[in-house]
């Protein structure tokens, strides 16, 4: 049996795809930050698994200071150039279960796609040891919807069909149940819609940013796109198709 990719280089062979394709996250996450959180532009986040920088850019454009947390070299590369203009900005070459930062230095640790290949008690543990008295910890996730329509009903069998392990990936994903293993408690949950409008190039995209898409030489791969176009092609309007999604947001302190 093949050994399962190392979950921090699984995206080496991604990251142009994933910094063009990946969706963002909706202004209402920060005004739940802001209102619940006690998020100001002056505190202190450390965005662990901040890859190519998409949720990184949201504290920055608000004005913090935030470290951005990568252990992928290509995807932190990425997320350095497309971050350059900022100078509230740090690039850290570590892991979740060990970020090098200093103790009690943040006031928010924030992880969002990445969260799913932390291991959650060792990251609790360091998140505790870095965050100051009172901070808080927050998951942002975006979820695909996977049966609004028959669009998103026959992506979903796309990924099922020529998936290299989107079964075992897609078990890992955040959802209430597993935020016990890192808040011990006492979390919160809220969801905003989100969504991406896609001709077929960013649609192409979006699904060979996805670490179980069949890469080129894969046998899986020529198949795959082929029946993408059909997808594409029977639920297009105007040339683009609609990604919904929901972006989920759990946030407390550590218990």
């Amino acid at each position: 049996m093949t050994a399962a990719p190392d979950s921090k280089e699984r995206f080496s062979n991604r990251v142009a795809d994933y910094v063009r394709y990946r969706p963002g996250y909706p202004r209402g996450v920060l005004d739940l930050l802001r209102d619940e959180c006690g998020l100001t532009p002056e505190s202190a986040i450390a965005d662990i698994g901040s890859g190519t920088g998409i949720l990184t850019k949201l504290f920055l454009d608000n004005g913090n200071l935030v470290c951005g947390i990568e252990p992928n070299a290509a995807m932190r590369e990425a997320g350095e150039e497309f971050l350059a203009a900022y100078p509230k900005f740090r690039s850290v070459a570590a892991t979740a279960e060990a970020t090098t930062l200093p103790d009690a230095g943040v006031d928010l640790v924030t992880a969002a796609q990445a969260y799913h290949w932390f291991d959650p008690r060792a990251a609790r543990v360091e998140f505790a040891r870095i965050l100051r008295p009172g901070g808080l910890v927050a998951v942002i996730w975006n979820e695909r919807k996977k049966d609004w329509g028959p669009f998103a009903e026959q992506y979903e069998q796309l990924l099922r069909t020529y998936g290299t392990d989107y079964g075992r990936v897609s078990q890992t994903y955040p959802e209430s149940r597993r935020m016990t293993e890192l808040f011990g408690g006492g979390f919160r949950h809220r969801a905003f819609p989100n969504e991406q409008m896609m001709d077929f190039a960013a649609l192409r995209g979006r699904l060979l940013s996805s670490s179980y898409a069949p890469a080129a030489g894969h046998s899986n791969h020529e198949p795959m796109l082929a029946d993408l176009r059909k997808i594409f092609d029977s639920h297009a309007v105007g040339g683009r198709v609609r990604f919904e999604y929901e972006t989920h947001v759990y946030y407390g302190r550590l218990k």
